[in-house]
């Protein structure tokens, strides 16, 4: 069975309780409002990458890119680790893979090749 929005039961929610995830959900949406930014996190979906990687998967340039992945990082997005003189990255939070991952769905599923 497919779940729809309006197929939500909201009589009963607690709006006390829905205000903290409502203004987290916010912040998080205002991290993805980047079209550089979501192509990053679309890159991390699958795996770690390194700037290099990301670099010439996306096509982005070095500045752009160390300021989109220094956002995503101070906003918690993405996490880092070195190994030896390259930086891998990776996405930090399941809730911003899901999230991803339904843009992901929404927009770019029906980009695939022609047939």
């Amino acid at each position: 069975m497919h779940v729809t929005f309006k197929d939500y039961k909201f009589k009963n929610m607690n709006v006390e309780n829905m205000i903290p995830a409502a203004e987290s959900a916010a912040e998080l949406m205002r991290s993805l409002s980047h079209p550089q930014r979501l192509l990053v996190l679309c890159a991390l979906a699958e795996a770690e990458k390194s700037v290099a990687e990301l670099r010439q998967e996306l096509l982005i340039e070095q500045v752009p890119m160390s300021q989109q992945l220094m956002r995503l990082r101070a906003d918690g997005l993405v996490e880092a680790r070195r190994e030896g003189t390259t930086v891998y990255y990776r996405i930090a939070r399941p809730e911003v893979s899901v999230v991803v991952g339904a843009l992901y769905s929404a927009f770019c599923g029906g980009l695939g090749p022609k047939k």
